[in-house]
């Protein structure tokens, strides 16, 4: 048996992985620690709020006494999904992004260390990277120089020279991986494929911004959260992994999908303007992941894309108070 803390786990991909990891890892337990912030949300977990190998326990990465005490439990891995994600509000509010996404990592590394735990893992982003052009034949490497262009992605970009400082002077068992952009149930009506599907669903027009040809690399969150099983399992310490399918979509493609899936005339969209520092492309090169963990993402684009309208439709008791 493992004890296992998940920070973060009451968001998207946190809560996705605490589903997968209890049934496919009958012996462990979870211990959850999220501030319930805006996007952190324990309706997600209401189906496994009884099961005796998972606890919540509500506090914030950044207050160094919840987190040593939660520490004390017995914690062996700790698994860092609590993060200030969304970009648009960090153009707002960048100081809230440093605070929990730098400050809180490192209060949870020094923590970390104090508790002599097993392995750390920092979830990252596609975005420290910066961005490509539309036209680029070359993907993002784990070792290529991290460029941000926005306070999120400079944010996350920090917090991963915070893990690998603390792997190289200190000795912590740390692993860190790098994804592309997830989708799936349980995702925050913020989110561009969320926020479309329910916009259809209340007969709403689609915010498109002006550089629509714009793309990202998808991901379905159980691919990704297979991904991170086989990091846990078999990766190398000190390592980072990139976790993409090689799938790009614009967000005109994903538009054109949805208003044809719901049967809704182009009129829809609506043009607005870019945000500050809308980066164009990522696209991560994920060799290694494939090549040394033997993991492939399972789930195609558009299989995944329709089961997740298909649970957007049948959740709205879920989605429709969050707006």
């Amino acid at each position: 048996m493992t004890k296992i803390l998940v920070t973060g786990g009451a968001g998207f991909i946190g809560s996705n992985f605490i589903h997968y990891w209890l049934k496919h890892h009958p012996e462990d337990e979870i211990l959850n620690l999220d501030a319930l912030t805006y996007a952190g949300n324990l309706e997600n977990l209401r189906s496994i709020q009884n099961n005796k190998r998972y606890k919540f326990i509500q506090g914030d990465i950044n207050d160094p006494k919840i987190v040593e005490k939660t520490m004390q439990k017995g914690i062996e891995v700790v698994i860092n999904f609590a993060a200030e994600s969304h970009n648009d509000r960090a153009i707002v509010n960048p100081r809230l992004f440093f605070e929990t996404n730098v400050l809180g990592t490192q209060t949870l590394l020094a923590a970390s260390l104090k508790k002599k735990v097993k392995r750390f893992h920092h979830i990252s982003t596609c975005e420290v990277f910066g961005d490509l052009t539309l036209d680029s034949a070359y993907a993002f490497k784990e070792n290529d120089p991290f460029s941000p262009r926005t306070p999120y992605n400079a944010s996350k970009a920090s917090a991963n020279h915070a893990v690998m400082a603390y792997y190289h002077t200190y000795g912590l068992p740390v692993t860190l991986s790098h994804c592309s952009n997830n989708y799936g149930p349980y995702q925050f009506p913020e989110k561009i494929i969320p926020l479309f599907t329910t916009n259809l669903l209340r007969d709403k027009t689609l915010p498109l911004f002006k550089s629509s040809q714009n793309k990202r690399e998808w991901i379905h969150v159980d691919d990704h959260c297979q991904a991170l099983e086989a990091i846990l399992l078999k990766g190398k310490l000190g390592q980072a992994y990139n976790i993409g399918t090689g799938v790009e979509k614009s967000i005109e493609e994903i538009a054109n999908f949805l208003l044809a899936y719901f049967h809704k005339p182009v009129s829809y969209k609506n043009y607005i303007p870019d945000r500050l520092g809308h980066d164009r492309r990522y696209l991560l090169d994920s060799t290694k992941i494939k090549e040394t963990l033997n993991w492939q993402p399972k789930i195609g684009f558009e299989t995944g894309l329709k089961q997740t309208i298909a649970w957007y439709q049948e959740n709205s008791a879920w989605w429709a108070p969050l707006l």
